[in-house]
């Protein structure tokens, strides 16, 4: 039999590498002439750059740039000489895993240490560039990655605005004079998977600023930046963000990388799909196994798991879920597909404690998962 096994991460847990080990582990006890196929998977989340770099056979490299707050700090991306790619993961270097509670607030923080990796990049020659956002600390609508690349942001008197936050609404002007000009020359694609217009009620201040820190006041002064940004865009770059899905995914920074990096917003599982060359993995196939963390029904609207299962619909190939917990009804199950799903934990448990032995518990739940489909030989 061949089983491809393919998860996301179970994080603070378990890695995408771990976990196809344990359930190889697990499988193999019962069918010990298997053909296993370890395909870690990644959506553009947290985590992504460790995916994107064993397949590409990247490597780290390490730099100083600016953190949210302005403070140079040591970071890193992943380049494919071979390939001439480079990924940058936004969290890494914009992300809000870098302040501490009382720094987060995104009138304040800044995206610039996205462009400066990105201008690291393009000096060794790279032709694509792959964008991850999740995570971010940010709401700056990208301004802060675009003055690392020369934009510039003026107000109303020609005066230079700071790239944050709180003068999305003042700019009058995006002067463009000093803009690298090897920027046209690479092909930008980013990780989105979310669908938020840059502004309104269902935009990137209302939806996420509270999470970064900003009082209720302040999302309001930052969904009018953000109005005021797409009004410039589209009277300077004749492009109208609004009407984008994914424009206000990571605090606007998806509107940000279609204006000043003519980039692609594509799905995360779709694009890292493509990297792996997961649809020519499943070939002739008897099962998929996957998992995460936690799976419900938001873990199957653009997750790593709902990537999985479309790709193995198309080749009526069944698929089998082993998770950390399982938040799914009999109907959900059905509905998206999932032929097999079980939760890993064994026995009552605190949380600290299903973690630590999350590894010895997914062999074991791969193992009777084997058994059972022995049985029905």
């Amino acid at each position: 039999m061949k089983f491809v096994i393919a998860p996301d991460k179970f994080k603070g847990s378990l890695t995408g590498f771990e976990y196809c080990d344990a359930v190889a582990e697990g499988v193999m006890a019962v069918f010990p002439d298997a053909k296993i196929v370890k395909k870690p998977l990644a959506d553009g989340g947290d985590g992504t750059i460790e995916i994107v770099q064993y397949y590409t056979a990247g490597e780290k490299v390490r730099l100083k740039a600016g953190d949210p707050l302005f403070r140079f700090i040591d970071t890193f991306y992943v380049y494919s000489k071979s390939k001439k790619i480079a990924f940058i993961e936004m969290a890494e270097i914009a992300g809000l895993k870098l302040l501490i509670d009382s720094e987060r607030n995104c009138m304040h923080t800044t995206s610039i240490g996205v462009g400066e990796l990105i201008n690291d990049a393009i000096s060794k020659g790279v032709k694509q560039i792959i964008l991850g956002i999740g995570g971010s600390a940010t709401n700056d609508g990208g301004i802060g990655m675009a003055h690392a690349l020369g934009f510039r942001f003026l107000d109303e008197e020609g005066h230079e605005l700071s790239p944050i936050g709180s003068s999305l609404a003042k700019i009058h002007h995006i002067s463009t004079s000093k803009v690298n000009p090897l920027l046209k020359e690479v092909e930008f694609k980013v990780a989105c998977d979310v669908t938020n217009p840059l502004y309104g009620k269902n935009g990137a201040a209302y939806i996420y600023g509270a999470q970064k820190g900003a009082s209720n006041d302040e999302i309001e002064m930052l969904d009018r930046g953000l109005e005021n940004l797409a009004k410039i865009f589209l009277k300077e770059f004749n492009t109208d963000v609004q009407s984008i899905p994914g424009a206000g995914a990571a605090g606007g920074m998806g509107a940000g990388t279609l204006v000043f990096l003519n980039a692609t917003l594509v799905s995360g599982i779709d694009l890292i799909k493509q990297i792996t060359q997961f649809d020519q993995a499943l070939e002739a196939a008897d099962w998929v196994i996957t998992g995460e963390g936690q799976i419900d029904r938001q873990t199957l609207s653009g997750k790593t798991i709902s990537g999985v299962l479309t790709s193995a619909k198309e080749k009526n190939i069944p698929v089998a879920a082993l998770c950390g917990s399982v938040q799914l009804t009999e109907l959900d199950q059905q509905e998206f597909g999932l032929t097999y799903v079980a939760s890993i934990t064994k026995g009552v448990s605190s949380l600290e404690e299903a973690m630590a032995k999350s590894y010895d518990n997914l062999v074991f739940a791969a193992y009777n998962f084997a058994k059972l489909l022995k049985a029905r030989k």
